[in-house]
């Protein structure tokens, strides 16, 4: 029996993983500027972090969901935790060997545990409890995810950013062993995080095996789900739009470190400081505009937003020094409604073929693997402010999606990123 205490317990439970899933996909940009460094990488080599992140949500979304059909909800969760540690553990090996691929090995592993983590999380938190009050749920764990989106550049800015850059002057007059100590000491810098990160996580998966969760029993949409969702036109569209988006999303946030460097020369440390406060925004952006959505129809809002991106964006590309970097910290705050929007107005109307969508729309995040490595490309065959133009385009295949559905006049965020 699901009683209200137990079902508090479960809604607690669940939110902190919003939050622990958020903490790690916003520490890759800290990640990029860190591992270009340790492991002398260029723009396009230090885009494939996020392509190992993002890449798993595409191959482990629907396992992940056929995994929890079987073994049900906490199954999955503890399933995804356990992954989410064992990779946090192997950056240790991967620093001390200071590898590329092992860190990208063990990024992609964290990756799949938040794959699983997701997949149950969001459905999970959305039916638990009264469904008068799932909108509420999920608004309320978004903050988490978006407080940890906040705390992530700021905590890794101050324990993993050493602050130090070699000139090429400096580089050139160190000896081989001189330039491999220095090296290995960077890459080392992420060593203590990352097992404290794979400490907690698994202390949240023992309080969870320990914890009696209710385990929900969701009707079998096999047997009455009719028709392709090849037919499904605003489904498919917005996958389309899902992908551009998350694409966008991870190139504003990635790069932002390296743009601020060498668009308006500042140092590492203090653009880490500059993306928290964007991310700041971000998190204030979720709160304001789950608000005017009581006034302004979602598609509207969307519409909006993703018009006034395309236009930052272009500031930021053409505006020379720190306003180009203000702009880009305005664009946080009106990316904040897109991924859970997006979602929301694309399974509308799905009926028994809504899980089905959400896949879908789940395994569209591998625009974040995909998108950052073509802005590494443009970044270094002319410069990084010139690589923004990449998710600009993107937004204005957000806007297409928007128009095309205005005339829905309402709609529950339903999931969150």
């Amino acid at each position: 029996m699901i009683t209200r205490s137990s079902n508090r317990l479960a809604i607690g439970l669940i939110t902190s993983l919003f939050f622990l899933w958020g903490f790690a996909l916003n520490l890759n940009p800290i990640l990029i500027p860190h591992l270009k460094k340790a492991c002398q990488l260029t723009d396009a080599q230090s885009a494939f972090i996020d392509s190992a992140s993002y890449i798993a949500y595409f191959l482990l979304a629907i396992p992940a969901g056929q995994f929890m059909k079987r073994f049900g909800y906490k199954g999955g969760i503890i399933v995804g935790l356990l992954l989410f540690a064992a990779g946090a553990f192997l950056f240790y090996p991967a620093a001390a060997a200071r590898s590329y691929a092992f860190f990208l090995a063990a990024l992609f592993i964290i990756a799949c545990g938040l794959t699983f983590l997701e997949t149950a999380a969001n459905p999970y938190i959305t039916v638990l409890g009264d469904p008068d009050g799932a909108a509420r749920r999920i608004n309320f764990a978004q903050s988490f995810n978006g407080l940890a989106a906040m705390l992530a550049p700021l905590l890794g800015g101050m324990f993993i950013l050493s602050g130090q850059r070699l000139t090429a002057a400096q580089e050139g007059a160190m000896s081989p062993a001189q330039l491999a100590a220095y090296l290995n000491h960077e890459a080392q810098a992420v060593q203590i995080p990352y097992l404290l990160i794979g400490g907690v996580v698994l202390l949240v998966a023992l309080a969870l095996l320990r914890t009696p969760l209710p385990e929900l029993v969701e009707e079998d949409e096999a047997s009455i789900a009719g028709g392709s969702l090849l037919r499904e036109k605003n489904l498919l569209l917005g996958v389309v739009a899902q992908f551009f988006y998350v694409g966008a999303q991870v190139c504003v946030s990635s790069f932002f470190i390296r743009f601020a460097e060498r668009v308006a020369g500042i140092a590492e440390k203090t653009a880490a400081l500059y993306l928290s406060g964007a991310l700041l925004g971000f998190t204030a952006g979720r709160f304001i505009g789950t608000a005017l959505m009581q006034y302004v129809r979602p598609a509207r809002l969307l519409a909006l937003y993703s018009l006034v991106n395309f236009f930052l964006v272009l500031l930021a590309v053409l505006l020379p020094g720190k306003p180009s970097v203000y702009a880009l910290m305005g664009v946080e705050f009106f990316m904040s409604i897109m991924f859970p929007t997006i979602f929301s107005l694309s399974i509308r109307g799905l009926g028994a073929k809504t899980k089905e969508g959400s896949s879908l729309v789940i395994m569209a995040i591998v625009g974040g693997a995909i998108f950052p490595v073509i802005a590494g490309r443009v970044s270094d065959a002319s410069t990084i402010q010139v690589a923004y133009v990449v998710p600009a385009l993107c937004f204005l295949v957000v806007l297409l999606f928007a128009l095309q559905n205005l005339k829905v006049k309402s709609v529950k965020l339903v999931a969150a990123h």
